[in-house]
């Protein structure tokens, strides 16, 4: 009787543990339909850097750092046209912030405070010392 308990309780022990229901998952992070590009942009920056790294320890030759440089270039630049293509234009809030960033050039900056204006952007006012804010 006792070992017919445990064998039971074993068996509810696992089947607990191993009997997942879909329901109790949690939902897949999003992929984005570029994503794969990214990481293909990334393992070429990888490979530049490292393949720098070796031409400035003097494992290559200048003739085959060149070749291979420009080749890994090329790639990237494809990737990169790539990820553009699918991208589209910039995103509406993007777009409208580097729109609010080049009309506020345009007009310099204002120190909140005091009313100073300033053609660059600084940290803090140059006529009250407060802070300007965030760029």
């Amino acid at each position: 009787m006792l070992l017919l308990l445990s064998v039971v309780l074993i068996l509810g022990a696992v089947a607990f543990t191993f009997l997942i229901r879909p329901a109790d998952l949690p939902e897949p992070d999003p992929v984005l339909p570029w994503q794969h590009l990214e990481d293909r942009k990334a393992r070429i920056y990888e490979n530049l850097r490292d393949l720098q790294f070796e031409f400035r320890v003097g494992k290559l030759s200048e003739a085959d750092y060149q070749r291979t440089k420009q080749g890994l270039q090329t790639e990237l630049a494809g990737t990169l046209a790539e990820i553009d293509a699918l991208k589209g234009a910039l995103p509406a809030p993007a777009a409208a912030k580097a729109a609010k960033k080049t009309a506020k050039k345009a007009e310099g900056y204002v120190c909140p405070h005091c009313g100073a204006k300033f053609a660059q952007y600084m940290k803090f006012c140059g006529e009250c010392g407060k802070a300007m804010g965030a760029e």
